[in-house]
Order: structure tokens, then sequence, then C-alpha cells
């Protein structure tokens, strides 16, 4: 970005600020541009959705609100227009639709959003709101015990994503996103196809693909938490995940024995198996071919090696192998 009082290119700059939102302090990384020759700061929209949408983030996380991707999710999951879900739970349509485009709803509204996900609790709302009579009714009454059965028949599906993934709340160490097995499959599928790379290659290909999404953004793209070990970031479980994966067909994992008699697992496309990027925001999928090409030709040891410099691996991996937060996501050192 250019000063708008000089002309020259400005210098991207962060610090530690705290910022008030409804009369609670919060702690965020403040991104702006400095003109080095006048000391001005300056932001641009971009910047300004990223500095406040981390306060968003730890405000919906503190108080247990729903996040926009939920409340969207929900209401394509009954199939409803933004109109219908607003009648059915209240709210004025400019409402509904500002909390499903990032605004933070109070926490009775965001109390009766998240009661409403439950497709049981949705079909009481739906008989109170006198929204659908007659023949509409008994049709919508009809889509949601489908749903209710197919969900009761996806209950395994919602277990397995409970084991692999761990807790379904989003917070700092998911992205401020719910962990999503479908998405993280798809992520891994796509590097597979583009670079078919060792597990430990893998791994860094998809910390770095989630952490740089988080950056640009201020959500990760699967809400995988990673931790840091001894070969760097890593998704946490993510020998049962792989494992997981190739018995269900997304990928093909292959077995090679090394000169050194070390064995390497390597991951190759199932040729019935192709990319889904329906799944993908049109960002999520520049973040990922970013990633690809960035690592395309680099081996395994180097993107070890590479990982090892972040501050994210450093500062976790010296105390204890932890969990990694995503505000390290920010500091990024290679994707600069």
């Amino acid at each position: 970005m250019n000063s708008p009082i000089t002309g020259k290119e400005m210098v991207l700059k962060s610090r530690e600020e705290i910022i008030n939102f409804r009369k609670e302090d919060f702690k965020i990384i403040h991104h702006f541009y400095l003109d080095e020759s006048t000391g001005h700061e300056f932001t641009d929209e971009q910047l300004e959705a990223i500095n406040i949408q981390q306060v968003y983030n730890q405000y919906r996380d503190k108080h247990r609100l729903a996040f926009p991707d939920e409340i969207k999710a929900m209401r394509e999951k009954y199939g409803l227009s933004a109109l219908k879900m607003a009648e059915i739970l209240g709210f004025g349509i400019n409402i509904y639709r500002n909390y499903e485009s990032g605004e933070v709803p109070s926490e009775s509204n965001s109390r009766l959003i998240q009661m409403a996900q439950d497709p049981v609790k949705f079909k009481n709302l739906i008989e109170l709101s006198n929204v659908y009579t007659g023949d509409d009714l008994k049709k919508i009454l009809s889509r949601i015990d489908a749903i209710i059965e197919t969900e009761k028949q996806g209950h395994f599906k919602l277990e397995m994503t409970d084991y692999l993934l761990g807790e379904k709340l989003p917070d700092v160490f998911s992205g401020y996103k719910k962990p999503n097995l479908d998405k993280l499959t798809e992520m891994v599928v796509y590097f597979t196809e583009k670079i078919q790379p060792y597990k430990t290659k893998m791994n860094k290909l998809l910390f770095y693909a989630d952490f740089l999404c988080f950056r640009n953004t201020c959500f990760s793209m699967s809400g995988t938490r990673y931790r840091a070990i001894d070969m760097g970031p890593v998704p946490n479980n993510f020998n049962s995940i792989f494992e997981f994966m190739a018995n269900n067909d997304d990928i093909d994992i292959l077995q090679t024995e090394f000169e050194n008699e070390k064995v390497g697992e390597q991951f190759k496309p199932n040729p019935n198996r192709k990319f889904n990027s329906a799944l993908f925001a049109e960002d999520e999928l520049k973040t990922l071919q970013t990633v690809a090409d960035k690592f395309k030709k680099t081996s395994t040891k180097e993107i070890i090696d590479i990982s090892h410099k972040e501050k994210a691996w450093k500062e976790n991996f010296e105390n204890g192998k932890r969990v990694i937060s995503y505000n390290y996501g920010f500091e990024l050192g290679i994707m600069k």
C-alpha cells in the first residue's frame, strides 16, 4: 500500500493492542501500514477486517456464541431462505443476514440460533412460529423429520469426527472453526493430487494451509488442531486421521523402504477419487494453491527445517509439545 501523504510504499507492521468491545477488553495483534518518512499509520479495508475479527472471535469464544459459518450452515441444512429463517427465529431479516455476514449476535439471540441447530428443537420452533400453515407446514415438518433420521444414521460419522479432530466448539486452537473432517479430507486429497508428498511433508502442508488461511481471514480452513512435535507442526492425532482417510479410499498410502532401512509413507491419488472444490471458498482455494506452489519442489527434510524456524513450532515444542494457537498464524515466516 502506498502512503496517501508521500506516495511511497509503506511497511506492513503489527503490535499488540487492547480493544474494548461490549464493555470488555480483548488483546489483539493490530495490523497497520507505517509511513516511515512521516510516522503516520494507515489501514485498509482488509486490515480493518482482520483487526476487528480478532475481537469478535475472542468475544464469541468467551461467551460460547454462534460463529457465522455455523449460522449459515444451519440454514442451508434446513434448505430455508434467510427471510424464512429470520421469521421462524423472530429476528428482523436484516438482523439475521448481518449475523451470517459476521456481526456478533446478542447472547439471547445466539442461544436461540444454537438451539435451532438441533432439528428436534427446530421442529418445535417452526410449530410455534406460525410461519408455515396447512400443507406448507406438513411439507417443512416432513423435511425436518427426514433430517432427524439422516442425522441418526450419520451418528457414527459425527463420533468419528469427534474422535479424530477433538472438541467441536470453535476456539483459538481450532482457528475459530468447528472441526470439519470432510474439509480436512479434501485438503489431503488436494495436496496428494498436486504433490504426492510423504506423510511428514503432508503434515506441514496442512499446517501452512490452515495457518495461512487464518492469517488472511482470522479463520482456519478445517478447524484442525495442530501440535508441535520433533518433526515440526502436525495435526493432532494425524496417524489415525490418515489411516481413516486411506481406509475410506480417499487416498492411497504406499510404503517405501529406503537404503537406511527406514520406511516412508507416500500419499498417492486414488484414481476414483477427485478433489471436491465445492467445499471451499475462493480465498481458501487460492490459499491451497499458494501453499502447493510454495512447497511443490521442497523436500521433506527442507520443509521440516523451514517449519522449525517458525515461532509457532519453537515456542510450543520447547514448552512441552503443546497444541499451537492459531494466533501464531500472524507470525508465519516462510509465507510472508
